[in-house]
């Protein structure tokens, strides 16, 4: 699922130690702080994320989410929405254990299913979830984007040569007492910032430059996923999506 590779990828580069060198700050260390924040985010039982991209690529495709917000579990579960970009439309998603429900609006599908049918296939569906279990391709690729487990062993799989990050002034993110750690790689800005207090986690990350514009906020660590499933009459079996798609 792009959104996944997408969220993975940016992480990775924001706590890489690419940006993590040497400060001589009182209290913790630069590195000392973006450690701690990437071993919490690591150990994390879940956790609750938000997407925001207005890069070049992602605002111009309809596969591609501009926003995010899931709350994720190391089971894999998890509960939330996503939009595209370009008019894409926006899907609302929710797992548990093998079980998936999305619930694209009209635009989704008008927007991935060609001529006629994508708008047949949404008055079909509309309101209504899809749902199916992993073993379904179209789903598991959705529910891929649910994976904790993965995406930390993504950030924590990196590796790279130290380089230079600058540790700021406190100040505040939605309330919360913050220290932002501030770097650049290949002429893109990236800024962490870290709660001053332990246990010293990571809430916002952002990248600037070069047509990427994203920003990541991380929040509810350890707080469980909700576990309220849409109700059979909310649903639609995924085997009826298939049969439209084949019938038309």
């Amino acid at each position: 699922m792009a959104g996944k590779a997408l969220i993975c990828a940016t992480t990775v580069l924001l706590l890489s130690p690419v940006l993590v060198g040497a400060d001589d700050g009182d209290d913790l260390t630069a590195r000392q702080l973006a450690d701690q924040a990437q071993d919490n985010l690591l150990d994390a039982e879940s956790v609750r994320l938000r997407l925001t991209d207005r890069g070049t690529s992602t605002t111009t495709s309809k596969t591609q989410p501009t926003s995010m917000n899931l709350a994720l579990d190391q089971d894999g579960d998890c509960v939330g929405s996503m939009r595209m970009g370009s008019g894409g439309g926006s899907v609302e998603l929710v797992k548990q254990g093998d079980e998936v429900w999305m619930k694209p609006d009209r635009t989704f599908w008008k927007a991935q299913v060609p001529g006629s049918q994508g708008e047949a296939v949404a008055e079909l569906f509309k309101n209504r979830y899809i749902h199916g279990s992993t073993d379904d391709a179209m789903l598991k690729g959705m529910a891929d984007t649910c994976d904790l487990t993965a995406f930390q062993r993504d950030v924590g799989g990196d590796s790279s040569e130290d380089g230079k990050l600058t540790k700021g002034d406190e100040t505040t993110v939605d309330g919360t007492k913050v220290i932002p750690l501030t770097g650049t790689e290949d002429g893109k800005r990236a800024v962490l910032y870290v709660t001053s207090d332990s246990p010293h986690r990571l809430v916002k990350a952002i990248q600037r430059g070069d047509g990427t514009d994203l920003t990541l906020t991380f929040s509810d660590y350890d707080k469980p996923v909700p576990t309220a499933t849409p109700s059979a009459d909310e649903s639609v079996d995924v085997g009826k999506l298939q049969e439209e798609l084949q019938g038309t």
